[in-house]
């Protein structure tokens, strides 16, 4: 099932980082993922949608990073997204139990 949401979220963005047609060319062929301009002109106009590997492609050129929130999707946890430094120290955390506690004293969590 297409969602309308993407066509619209994509025009927006390649605008909103100033981007024309043929620079977003030109940066998908950074990635290896050669497309013709009418392609993309296909995306923004609903005819046809990428697939999941060329969206994802697409918002790291846009620098989307609540993917679901952007193009529509409601998620069950409000938008809680992790920033790449948040997963870090999550993953940091877990690694040191023996922290735990000095991390809660600091955070005032206890």
């Amino acid at each position: 099932m297409k969602n309308p949401n993407i066509s619209k979220v994509l025009k927006a963005y390649r605008k909103l980082n100033h981007y024309s047609v043929n620079d977003l060319v030109l940066k998908l062929e950074d990635h290896h993922l050669p497309v013709a301009p009418k392609t993309i002109y296909g995306w923004e106009s609903g005819q046809t949608q990428p697939d999941a590997d060329t969206l994802l492609i697409l918002c790291k050129i846009y620098n989307i990073d609540n993917i679901l929130g952007t193009f529509g999707y409601n998620d069950s946890l409000d938008n809680f997204f992790l920033s790449e430094e948040e997963r870090t120290l999550v993953l940091q955390y877990r690694s040191h139990p023996e922290m735990r506690a000095a991390v809660k004293r600091l955070l005032e969590i206890e």
